[in-house]
């Protein structure tokens, strides 16, 4: 007698956009999901196009909501001269400190075109690759101005050339101890001022493992650079809704049904004397 048995079915887990037709069909004017993970990082919708954002750059630290975390800042002049060899370890003379910082809503939203619910299918595939899509947008925007805001951060101005900038930044963060394996830039840099420019890229991929993350929120001709993941944390609360909402005025020039997806996410900047923005001296 054989004892083969069937294998088990696979679970197929259901992606948010599907999640959230589903609790459309039954009561589109209330609609509302849930999720128990952050939708921007468990769903890509460009997977097949990989494209790094600022939370690829980061390591993350789930949270509810507020944060205590330690610090190491730049010391004043008088700090550096007491302690011993910090003409050389800069580290050496960090202050150390403690910090904190929350997660808060990062949004974003979509109106559903005319007839599309009648197809759950299609509404769903319009979720994912859309109202996804606009939420990873906002995220980045989020968390770049987190990094950006940050008071401790230096600015780095340059007076000859942008790859010039990039570069002195990368000795700045290396003058520290540390590694300048990221930076997040504007898209027209990366196209016009870095790609094709004699390996480059490949030098910096080699020997730093350099990460960019390019997104329009930072100005052209500025550059963030530092040893992010270790500089920084990503704050998640690993909770996220998609649900039917009135949207605030202005995000839409129509009328029309609207919803909204939300995750909650902070950054909690460890180290801020590992990042460097690279600005124009103009």
């Amino acid at each position: 007698m054989s004892t083969d048995t069937a294998p088990a079915p696979t679970a197929v887990k259901q992606s948010p956009g599907e999640a959230f037709a589903r609790a459309f069909a039954a009561d589109p004017g209330r609609a509302e999901v849930t999720f128990d993970y952050t939708i921007t990082e468990a769903h890509e919708p460009t997977k097949d196009r990989p494209r790094l954002t600022v939370r690829n750059l980061l390591k993350v630290r789930p949270t509810d909501d507020v944060a205590r975390f330690w610090t190491e800042s730049r010391p004043t002049a008088e700090e550096q001269k007491a302690v011993r060899g910090s003409d050389v370890r800069r580290e050496a003379a960090f202050r150390f400190g403690m910090g904190e910082a929350g997660v808060h809503p990062i949004r974003a939203w979509v109106q559903i075109p005319d007839g599309l619910a009648d197809d759950p299918a299609a509404l769903a595939t319009f979720l994912d690759y859309r109202l996804l899509v606009r939420l990873a947008t906002a995220e980045n925007l989020a968390l770049t101005n987190a990094l950006l805001d940050h008071p401790e951060i230096a600015r780095l101005p340059y007076d000859t050339d942008y790859v010039t900038g990039v570069l002195t930044a990368c000795d700045e963060v290396e003058q520290s101890g540390a590694t300048p394996h990221a930076m997040i830039i504007n898209p027209n840099d990366y196209y016009h001022r870095l790609v094709g420019r004699n390996g480059l890229l490949a030098d910096l991929a080699a020997g730093n493992g350099m990460k960019i993350s390019r997104n329009r929120w930072i100005s052209p001709g500025s550059a963030l650079v530092g040893d992010i993941s270790v500089a920084a944390r990503l704050l998640d609360a690993r909770h996220s809704v998609i649900r039917v909402a009135e949207p605030p005025p202005g995000t839409f020039a129509r009328p029309g049904v609207a919803v909204c997806a939300e995750v909650y996410e902070g950054v909690a900047v460890h180290l801020p004397a590992l990042f460097y923005l690279v600005t124009p001296a103009s």
